[in-house]
């Protein structure tokens, strides 16, 4: 199990957990603490040391690796916050290989600034699922903690953590959510997050069903040469996630979805529309290619 720790008092409370997980449990785990230097603050190296320092006095071994995650953001044209988690989870799963587990800090906390960032950016339903505990390789054991509460441990116990002092930027939108929006939420109504985090796994449920059912539509509907039956067009809702799954990861906007779904019920025939990622999509007689 490789356990991503930034040196921030979830990732600390995590490493604490798996240490102790690793004395009694009757599984024979086999940790690695995995840090990844950003490079983004004169800081981070001392960050690095500070990580491979308490790793060391708890006897596990522990990997840093230095990336220049604002050389990475500027070279592919993503934002630094996209940049940075592409860099660590590929650090993560190197170091996991094929047949080991990533453990991350991920708390109710996260779970619910995420629910609310994908809300502000219009998201379906997909995006109120939150964090999930577990995602293929990657498995998040603090969900179901308030990031307050694994704070008081830590200092109740007088273990030192850092404090990364770009959590604090109102230039990056999840630092408001985290600093202004969930604490007016609590404000308003205590337990806010905690009803959050309720939704979000009602949201996972339904939204997991939702992928059987267009699953089943989109075998009962594709042909033998690839192409889309459209003729009998099933609810729009229904229509857009089966198309979704036809064209597959990652996923067209919703505009583009509309645009085709419009196409393929309506009179119009030989169209063709790009979907993004080298993608298109055609129509004729009611039939949908995706190319």
């Amino acid at each position: 199990m490789v356990v991503a720790v930034s040196g921030g008092p979830d990732s600390l409370a995590l490493l604490l957990g798996a240490a102790r997980l690793v004395e009694t449990d009757a599984v024979a785990w086999r940790l690695t603490v995995a840090h990844l230097d950003h490079a983004l603050r004169d800081e981070s190296a001392a960050d690095a040391r500070f990580v491979a320092d308490a790793t060391a006095k708890l006897g596990l071994p522990c990997e840093v690796q230095r990336a220049d995650v604002a050389a990475i953001a500027r070279e592919s044209g993503r934002s630094i916050e996209e940049a940075g988690r592409e860099a660590r989870y590929a650090f993560f799963r190197e170091l996991a290989g094929d047949d080991g587990w990533i453990a991350t800090g991920h708390t109710a906390d996260d779970a619910a600034e995420t629910v609310l960032l994908n809300l502000l950016r219009g998201t379906g339903t997909t995006g109120l699922r939150g964090i999930p505990a577990r995602r293929g390789m990657i498995v998040r054991p603090l969900l179901g903690d308030r990031r307050e509460w694994l704070r008081s441990q830590l200092d109740a116990a007088g273990i030192a953590y850092l404090i990364d002092p770009t959590n604090a930027d109102p230039a990056y939108l999840r630092n408001r959510v985290r600093g202004e929006l969930l604490p007016l939420m609590e404000e308003v109504r205590p337990g806010a997050v905690g009803r959050i985090v309720r939704f979000a796994a009602l949201a996972a449920a339904e939204d997991e069903l939702l992928d059987e059912l267009a699953a089943a539509e989109l075998e009962r509907r594709r042909q033998p040469n690839g192409e889309i039956d459209w003729r009998q067009p099933p609810p729009r809702a229904l229509g857009r996630r089966v198309l979704r799954l036809a064209v597959g990861p990652p996923a067209p906007s919703a505009e583009r979805i509309d645009a085709v779904l419009d196409a393929a019920e309506g009179p119009r025939g030989g169209v063709r529309m790009e979907l993004g990622g080298r993608r298109t999509a055609s129509v004729r007689e009611r039939l949908i290619r995706i190319e």
